[in-house]
């Protein structure tokens, strides 16, 4: 992970504290551990860094409890972040739309109308709605080790063999692309594998 994704991600979890310290002053730290998606050391370790930072303060309750607030700053930080995080997610969302839309122009070009999608994504929900704008059909979608056997109303192969015909595969993982860009090549044309340019996947 680069720095700048470091970063969005770290503002991403200072903003769900923020958020989940406003909704609810009470609030464990476990709890803010499993809203965050975290180790309990480091939802602590973050909520440590927004009391120096001035964001929150902390009050001693009965009974061994502890209660959260955000200071001023606190509400401010949130607000920026809030901002921010609609910002990128717009800005996400266009750029995501531009790659999708050049891929199945180069389908359409090629008469390719059938594809797979390769990873289970938010970048696979705009590919959903993007083929309604062309003449695409998606036959499924492709996520190695699946524990759900559909997606969208699409049908989930967690194998490379258990699908019907298609013409195209395109790469929608946002977590493991590069993996399954490789997985593909070991039994596919390249030239059948499409790569969004958002994803910037080396071949």
């Amino acid at each position: 992970m680069n720095d700048r994704q470091q970063g969005s991600k770290e503002e991403a979890l200072t903003l769900e504290l923020l958020q989940a310290i406003e909704q609810k002053n009470d609030v464990t730290q476990r709890h803010l551990a499993d809203k965050l998606g975290v180790a309990l050391g480091l939802a602590n370790s973050y909520l440590k860094r927004c009391v120096r930072k001035g964001l929150v303060k902390i009050h001693q309750a009965p009974a061994n409890r502890y209660l959260y607030y955000l200071t001023p700053n606190g509400f401010t930080e949130k607000s920026r972040l809030t901002a921010q995080y609609l910002s990128h997610s717009f800005g996400y969302y266009r750029e995501s739309s531009a790659s999708i839309n050049s891929i199945y122009q180069i389908c359409e070009k090629q008469s390719w109308d059938k594809v797979i999608l390769c990873g289970i994504s938010e970048l696979a929900e705009i590919a959903c709605i993007r083929a309604h704008e062309h003449s695409i059909k998606i036959v499924g979608v492709f996520e190695p080790d699946s524990k759900t056997q559909s997606f969208l109303n699409f049908q989930i192969f967690s194998n490379l063999d258990s699908y019907g015909q298609a013409d195209a595969f395109i790469i929608t993982s946002l977590n493991k692309p590069q993996s399954i860009y490789e997985i593909l090549l070991e039994k596919k044309q390249a030239d059948r594998i499409l790569i969004p340019e958002i994803l910037g996947i080396k071949k």
